[in-house]
């Protein structure tokens, strides 16, 4: 079973030695979906609660939201992709989404309605 949440933060920055007009700071609101996999439900019939779900991803995308995220400690060395955004937040998340019964599968980040990446981890 797989279980998702929504959300999204604001937030500017710039690709280093980019050949192209997205090496000038700009900015996106940017959109991420987390989903759980979940081997069997609780008790109550759910893999994991959206509230859980919820208080875990927040606490990471407050972090970058309405940030520079050039300045951000987790892009000083890789520019603040799409790829990297997805790999930063799932790396964040991956220990506090892992029980017997879930574990974290994706975190898709899309910089447009039309463009994003799917990160699944190692």
């Amino acid at each position: 079973m797989d279980i998702f949440i929504k959300t999204h933060f604001s937030g500017g920055h710039h690709l280093r030695d980019y050949p192209g007009t997205c090496e000038k700071p700009h900015g996106h609101n940017w959109k991420v979906k987390v989903t759980v996999r979940a081997a069997k439900l609780d008790h109550l019939g759910m893999g994991i609660d959206f509230k859980t779900l919820k208080v875990h991803v927040n606490e990471v995308i407050d972090t970058l939201d309405h940030c520079d995220l050039n300045e951000h400690p987790a892009f000083a060395v890789n520019n603040p992709s799409s790829e990297h955004i997805a790999t930063y937040i799932f790396n964040q998340l991956r220990e506090t989404l892992h029980t017997e019964r879930y574990s974290l599968y994706a975190v898709e980040i899309s910089e447009t309605d039309s463009s994003g990446v799917i990160y699944y981890g190692d």
